[in-house]
């Protein structure tokens, strides 16, 4: 302990002896450890938002799809969903305990007096809000009423206020699209943006509604059933007999493929984990390539070093000193460089990710996670004892009358 206290104390005496050289030396494991903070903690930040995203899905929900393969899509082929598969999932499986369906109405501009601008229109039912957890801020989500009697009305987003000039409180107000008009009942939460692009451009109205509107069309490319059920544990026991009931819907043979499929809200959370892990891991492998140009660096300098103090050297052997002692020397000054500089690094890193983070608009708050802590503490030690060794090895084999003469 007492040999291990002195190495350390002889490396912060020739570190604070040659500032500048040990700093410089010590600049590539900063950048290194600062880009790897950097980039994890941004990357973090918008994969945590991302998933609370997800989370607004509900937990007892089942996404039911149409499935279309690139080569179907290129021969102008496309699956779709239809009308009568609601209550087909409704009369057949006891679990569920609704089926909120949900359609995109292709509308060119949405307008409220002499402004309009591009927004997106759906279609659903008053069980959209329980089933996705997303609810009225302002007035009221839509009724049973307004679904059966399939009224002119609307709930926005809250990005629509600003972008067509409404009132700051717009209930009772009226937009238009496709030749008709809706009168604003209520505005939803505010969720922000989503890679840059925002949630909150909408207006939803009855499904009934939005079937009146598109005619006769009984198949919706578009169209997206959320089923919830009663009963979160019969998920898994529940999605077979989905399949089922929706293959028998379609009339599709015993050996063809589904034309739909099925999605619960955790497949997309784990689906974006598994996602967010690979880019996490690619671009921390990339910028990892700074750590290892700093511990060439750091080998070089204690290269330079060993030449330097070669008559040191042979004094210490001279007086009694061993090669392990030497050569532990010099390993803890170039393990104690590279910790410095990954902890500077650290600190740097923790401020540009949180800096850049509250430049950009709209992005989310950056999180360091900790193992990122530990990961950059353990990687800078490790590369001051493997580009240490070298050096330390080349000075513990010195031999002492040699260096003693050397000049």
């Amino acid at each position: 302990m007492f040999l291990l206290l002195e190495s350390v104390r002889s490396a912060l005496n020739s570190i604070r002896a040659h500032r500048m050289r040990s700093f410089l030396t010590s600049l590539g494991i900063i950048i290194g450890v600062a880009s790897v903070i950097t980039v994890i903690s941004l990357i973090q930040g918008l994969s945590k938002s991302v998933t609370k995203q997800f989370e607004g899905l509900g937990g007892n929900s089942l996404t039911i799809t149409a499935h279309n393969t690139m080569k179907e899509a290129m021969q102008g082929k496309f699956n779709s969903l239809r009308f009568e598969d609601i209550e087909h999932l409704r009369t057949h499986i006891d679990e569920i305990a609704d089926v909120s369906p949900l359609f995109v109405l292709s509308v060119p501009t949405v307008r409220f007096g002499s402004t309009d601008t591009s927004a997106r229109v759906f279609a659903t039912t008053p069980t959209y809000q329980d089933v996705q957890q997303r609810f009225a801020s302002m007035g009221r989500f839509l009724s049973a009423s307004d679904e059966s009697g399939a009224r002119r009305v609307a709930v926005i987003g809250p990005k629509l206020i600003e972008s067509l000039h409404l009132p700051e409180n717009p209930i009772g107000q009226y937009i238009g699209f496709n030749n008709e008009w809706f009168k604003i009942i209520g505005v939803m939460e505010k969720r922000g943006e989503l890679f840059g692009m925002s949630q909150d451009d909408y207006v939803i109205i009855p499904f009934r509604t939005g079937r009146s509107l598109i005619g006769n069309n009984q198949n919706m490319r578009n169209m997206q059933l959320t089923v919830s059920l009663k009963d979160i544990s019969k998920l898994e026991e529940v999605k077979p007999r989905i399949k089922t009931v929706m293959r028998k819907a379609h009339r599709l043979d015993p050996d063809a493929p589904d034309d739909f499929e099925i999605a619960s809200s955790d497949q997309l959370s784990k689906s974006l984990d598994n996602i967010t892990a690979t880019v996490t891991l690619v671009m921390g492998g990339i910028v990892g390539i700074a750590l290892l140009v700093g511990g060439i660096g750091i080998m070089n300098i204690m290269l330079v070093s060993v030449t330097e103090r070669t008559r040191e050297i042979g004094i210490c052997k001279a007086i009694g000193a061993r090669s392990r002692d030497i050569m532990m020397q010099f390993l803890i000054e170039a393990v104690t460089l590279s910790v410095l500089g990954g902890l500077i690094g650290l600190a740097l890193g923790y401020a540009l990710g949180f800096g850049i983070s509250n430049l950009i608009p709209d992005f989310p708050d950056a999180v360091v996670p900790w193992w990122a802590v530990l990961l950059s503490f353990v990687f800078s030690a490790g590369v001051g004892i493997v580009f240490g060794v070298m050096p330390a090895s080349k000075a513990a084999k010195l031999d002492p009358i040699d260096a003693l003469r050397y000049e």
